[in-house]
C-alpha cells in the first residue's frame, strides 16, 4: 500500500534533515565576521577613551592646583577678618552717633517742652543709660551658651540686629521703644564683643592652618604647637583695631553736620560755669539746660536716622554674607555637645587661672579709661573749656589717634609683648598726674579757650596713643596666652568683655563723684593693674605651673541631661594630661608589642613547621572524609 512507508526510509529522512539543520547552524551571514571586528575595535577604543578620562591627566598638576586652592582659603581668611571690622566699625559709628545726636536734643529744655510736653525724655534717657550699663553685669552668665548654641558669626549678626533695632526705636522715642532696646543692648554688648575677640583669634589660627597645610599636626587637626600663630594674632589684631577705632571719627559726623548747626554760642550754654577740670565736682556744674538756638526739623530728624539705619542694615549684611565661619560645622557641634551646664560652669571655672586672675585690674582699667575719655576728659575739660561745638573735634582727634597709634601693636613681632600694655600705662599714668594739675576758671568777659585748644588736642592726641596700646595690647596678649585652646577662646574674651562691662558700670555710678576722685581712681587702678601683670610674667619665666580646668570631650547623645557626665571638668588640663598622655602611650606600645610578637612567632620555624603539620592533618581528613562517602554510597 502506497500509504504504507517503510522504517528505512524514515531514518534515511531524519537523517538528511539533520544533516541540513547542522549546516544550517554553521552558515553565517555575509558581513557577520566584519561585524565582530568592528564591534572588537569600537569597544577597544571606548575602553581607552575611558582610561583616557579617568586616568591622570598629563596636563593636572596636583601640587599647583593643591597650592591654588590654599591660596583662596587665606585670601578667604583676610576677608574675613576685614569684614569682621568693617562690620564693628559701622555698627558703632551709627550707634554712638546716635546715641550722642540724642542725648544732646533731649538735654534741651525748650526741644523736650515742645516736642514732647509731658512725656519726660530726661527721665527716659536714664533709664536708657540705666538699661545700657547695669544689664550688661550679669552677661557672663549668658555669653558663652549664647556663643555656643548660635555659633560666633551667627552671635555677631544677631548683635548686629539688636543694634539696628535700637536705631529704628528712634523714629518713635517712647518709653515703652527706647528703654527696650536700651536693655536688649546691654544683653548684646558682651556678646558681642566676645564674639568679635574669639573670631578674629580664631582668623589667626585658620590662617596659620592654610599656611602650612602640608604639615601633619595641621592634617591631622591636632593642637597647634606653641607659639606657632602668634605672628598672626598680632596682625589681625592690629588691623581689627586700626579699622575699629575710625568709628570715634565717622560717629561725629551727625553733631558736625546736624547738631552743630543748631547749637547757641559759648557765652550763653557756659554763662553760670564757674571752673573746669580737676576743680570741678560731676560733670559741668552750671551747664545751661538750653543749649539750641532753634529745633530742628522733624523732616531732618527722620532723614538723619534713616541714613543711620540704612549703615546699620550694611553692618547686618556684612556679617551675613562676608564673614565665613570661624569654626568647621564638626568643630560646632563638638563645642555644643560638651552639656550647657559645663557651658555655664567654665567662665567662673577659668578664673582659677592665675593669668586671667592677674589680669582682671588691667580688663578694669581698660573699661575705666575708654569711657573717661568720651564722658570724663572730653566734658568736664572739652566742653567746659572750649564750648560745645567743640566737642566733635575732641572726639575725632581721639579716634584718629587711636586708630594710627593702633599700628604700633606690629612691634610685638620683634620685641616682648609686654612693651605694648607698658607703653600704654606708663602715657596714662604721667597724663592722669597732669590732669590732677590741670585747671581753669572760666572768663566769659575774656575767653581763652583758642590758647587752650592746642593743649587740650595733644592730650586727645596722648590719651588716644595709650588707649591704642591698651586695646591691642590686651586683646593681643590673651591671644598669645590661649592661641593653642581653640575651644577655649570664647571663654576668656568673655572675662575680659565682662569686666570691661562692670568698670563702665562703675563709671556710670561715680559720675557725681569730684574730678580728682575719678583721676586718683583710675591712677590707682592702673598702678595695680601694673603690678598685677608684672607679677604674671614673673610666675611664667618661672614657669609656674597655671590650672586650666579639663573641657569635657564631646559625647552626642539622644536624650538626657547631657552636662551630667562622667567627666569632671573641675580637674585641669596640666593634672590630667600627663595621665592621659601616659595612658596613650602605654596603650599604642602595647599594640605594637603585640605586633611584633605576632610578626616574630609567624616568622619563627616552630611556627611555620606547626603551620604544616597542620596544614597535613587537614588534608588527610579531608581525604578521609571523601573515602568514608565513598564507602557509603557503595553500601547503599
Amino acid at each position: 500500500m502506497a500509504s504504507i512507508i517503510s522504517p528505512t526510509c524514515l531514518m534515511e529522512a531524519s537523517d538528511e534533515e539533520e544533516i541540513i539543520v547542522e549546516e544550517d547552524e554553521h552558515i553565517a551571514p555575509p558581513n557577520g565576521r566584519l561585524n565582530e571586528l568592528q564591534d572588537v575595535g569600537q569597544a577597544e577604543d571606548m575602553q581607552g577613551q575611558m582610561e583616557e578620562f579617568l586616568g591622570p591627566q598629563a596636563e593636572y598638576n596636583e601640587e599647583e592646583e593643591e597650592r591654588k586652592y590654599y591660596r583662596r582659603k587665606k585670601l578667604g581668611v583676610i576677608k574675613n577678618v576685614l569684614a569682621a571690622s568693617v562690620g564693628a566699625m559701622i555698627v558703632y559709628s551709627v550707634y554712638m552717633g546716635l546715641l550722642q545726636m540724642q542725648l544732646i536734643l533731649h538735654y534741651d529744655m525748650t526741644y523736650r517742652e515742645v516736642k514732647y510736653s509731658n512725656l519726660g525724655l530726661e527721665d527716659i534717657d536714664r533709664k536708657m543709660l540705666m538699661g545700657i550699663n547695669v544689664t550688661p553685669i550679669i552677661g557672663l552668665l549668658y555669653t558663652p551658651i549664647l556663643i555656643r548654641f548660635l555659633g560666633t558669626k551667627w552671635m555677631m549678626f544677631l548683635a548686629s540686629g539688636i543694634y539696628a533695632l535700637f536705631v529704628s526705636t528712634n523714629y518713635w522715642e517712647r518709653y515703652y521703644t527706647l528703654v527696650p532696646s536700651a536693655v536688649a543692648i546691654g544683653v548684646a554688648i558682651v556678646p558681642f564683643w566676645a564674639s568679635l575677640g574669639n573670631y578674629i583669634t580664631r582668623m589667626a589660627q585658620q590662617y596659620y592652618e592654610y599656611v602650612n597645610y602640608r604639615a601633619e599636626h595641621v592634617q591631622e587637626q591636632k593642637k597647634l604647637p606653641k607659639g606657632a600663630c602668634h605672628k598672626y594674632i598680632i596682625i589681625f589684631q592690629s588691623i581689627f583695631n586700626i579699622i575699629f577705632h575710625l568709628s570715634f571719627v565717622f560717629a561725629e559726623f551727625p553733631m558736625l553736620f546736624v547738631i552743630n548747626g543748631l547749637l547757641d554760642d559759648n557765652k550763653h550754654i557756659l554763662h553760670n560755669v564757674k571752673s573746669c577740670g580737676a576743680k570741678i565736682s560731676g560733670v559741668i556744674p552750671g551747664f545751661n539746660t538750653t543749649v539750641l538756638t532753634h529745633l530742628p526739623r522733624s523732616m531732618l530728624l527722620i532723614q538723619v536716622e534713616s541714613v543711620l539705619m540704612g549703615f546699620a542694615f550694611l553692618s547686618m549684611i556684612i556679617f551675613l554674607v562676608l564673614c565665613g565661619p570661624a569654626y568647621r560645622p564638626t568643630e560646632e557641634i563638638d563645642l555644643r555637645s560638651i552639656g550647657w551646664g559645663n557651658i555655664f560652669q567654665l567662665p567662673f571655672k577659668h578664673l582659677r587661672d592665675y593669668r586671667l586672675r592677674l589680669l582682671c585690674p588691667f580688663f578694669i582699667y581698660s573699661g575705666f579709661e575708654m569711657l573717661f575719655a568720651i564722658s570724663g576728659f572730653s566734658l568736664s575739660y572739652g566742653v567746659c573749656i572750649l564750648g560745645l561745638k567743640k566737642l566733635w573735634l575732641l572726639i575725632l582727634v581721639y579716634g584718629l589717634s587711636c586708630s594710627i597709634f593702633s599700628s604700633l601693636s606690629l612691634c610685638l613681632l620683634r620685641l616682648p609683648r609686654w612693651v605694648c600694655l607698658a607703653g600704654g600705662a606708663a602715657v596714662h599714668g604721667v597724663l592722669l598726674v597732669a590732669l590732677m594739675a590741670f585747671s581753669t576758671d572760666s572768663d566769659k568777659e575774656h575767653p581763652e579757650s583758642q590758647a587752650l585748644l592746642a593743649p587740650l588736642l595733644v592730650i586727645s592726641v596722648l590719651w588716644g596713643l595709650g588707649t591704642a596700646l591698651n586695646k591691642t595690647g590686651l586683646s593681643t596678649l590673651l591671644g598669645l596666652l590661649y592661641a593653642e585652646e581653640k575651644e577655649r577662646l570664647d571663654f576668656v574674651y568673655t572675662i575680659y568683655h565682662w569686666w570691661q562691662a562692670i568698670a563702665i558700670f562703675i563709671v556710670y555710678l561715680w559720675s557725681n563723684l569730684p574730678m580728682r576722685a575719678k583721676l586718683s581712681i583710675l591712677l590707682a587702678t592702673l598702678l595695680l593693674a601694673c603690678y598685677c601683670y608684672w607679677v604674671m610674667e614673673r610666675r611664667l619665666a618661672l614657669k609656674v605651673q597655671y590650672r586650666l580646668p579639663r573641657i569635657p570631650r564631646p559625647s552626642h547623645k539622644v536624650k538626657g541631661y547631657r552636662y551630667l557626665e562622667e567627666d569632671n571638668s573641675d580637674e585641669s588640663d596640666s593634672e590630667s594630661s600627663d595621665e592621659d598622655e601616659e595612658e596613650e602611650e602605654g596603650n599604642e606600645d602595647g599594640e605594637h608589642v603585640a605586633e611584633e610578637m605576632e610578626a616574630e612567632e609567624a616568622d619563627s620555624p616552630t611556627v611555620r613547621r606547626r603551620g604544616a603539620e597542620g596544614q597535613g592533618h587537614q588534608q588527610e581528613g579531608e581525604r578521609e572524609e571523601r573515602e568514608g562517602g565513598g564507602e557509603r554510597r557503595e553500601r547503599e
